[in-house]
């Protein structure tokens, strides 16, 4: 892996040389969401396409950019678009950028994504916080990594969310207005969506709302000791006893319309985290 390391760093150190500097927070964001680009005070965008060793985004309605600015007095690294298991790519080629930002030195990271919504309570645009998650993914992106430089071999993940940064998106959400459910998201490789019996499937097992990302990125934040957070927002209503089909430029369209409260609430989260000393309790 030691190749792996080097490509961590020669991206960094292309980074920097190209003025990104020391960013606080890192961000993902996922499908459909965007917004939070005009909460950033933007001094540099770079494609992904221009960076070194780092994956292109195939999904259309992802950008693939890295933008970095300042929300507030807050240094911020935002991922326009991110990388999934089923484009082909490999669980640590998904989740290089996270490599790459903590080499950089964030010191937390907020992740956004689209969500099915398996809990009943859940209806189209509503704002999920992660409180836990279920990895269905086929792969896990510390396989193999073995170097000390990594972080530890085995994470503990009794709590991969840091409740501190929970607390944090709790209480923006109370004074926003904003309605903020928690639950539990179960990833799965996609790219088609779930059937009747998958659906019951995860929800007999505790699932909440399924995706298909974010977890191998909260994994290896929590190898890294990369304090995260994640917000989901439920873009279609998945009770496997009244299923309605569902396209995915109908999924954009729902993500879309939340996004504007969602990239407040990430906004305004970022501003009320500044100085804080420990976001791991």
């Amino acid at each position: 892996m030691e190749n792996y390391l080097q490509k961590i760093h020669d991206t960094a150190q292309y980074l920097i040389k190209n003025g990104i500097l020391s960013p606080s927070t890192g961000i993902v964001l996922g499908t459909g969401l965007g917004q939070l680009l005009q909460h950033i005070e933007v001094e540099k965008t770079i494609p992904y396409h221009e960076i070194p060793h780092f994956p292109i985004a195939t999904v259309e309605f992802h950008k693939g950019q890295l933008v970095y600015g300042k929300i507030g007095d807050v240094t911020v690294l935002a991922m326009q678009g991110r990388f999934h298991y089923y484009e082909g790519y490999s669980m640590q080629q998904i989740t290089f950028p996270i490599r790459v930002m903590k080499e950089l030195g964030i010191k937390q990271l907020l992740l956004s994504n689209a969500a099915g919504g398996i809990n009943s309570a859940y209806k189209k645009g509503d704002l999920v916080l992660l409180d836990d998650h279920i990895n269905l993914q086929p792969e896990n992106p510390l396989r193999g990594l073995t170097d000390p430089a990594f972080g530890s071999r085995f994470p503990d993940m009794s709590q991969p969310y840091s409740p501190v940064l929970a607390k944090a998106f709790k209480n923006k959400a109370a004074e926003l207005g904003l309605h903020l459910h928690e639950g539990v998201y179960a990833s799965v490789i996609g790219p088609n969506l779930e059937t009747r019996a998958e659906y019951r499937y995860l929800r007999n097992i505790g699932a909440d709302l399924v995706g298909m990302s974010t977890v191998p990125e909260v994994i290896v934040a929590n190898q890294a000791g990369i304090p995260c957070a994640a917000v989901s927002v439920i873009t279609d209503e998945c009770d496997p006893d009244n299923l309605k089909p569902v396209d995915i430029a109908e999924i954009i369209e729902v993500a879309g319309k939340a996004d504007a409260k969602l990239s407040q609430l990430f906004a305004e989260v970022v501003k009320s985290i500044h100085g804080v000393s420990n976001l791991k309790s």
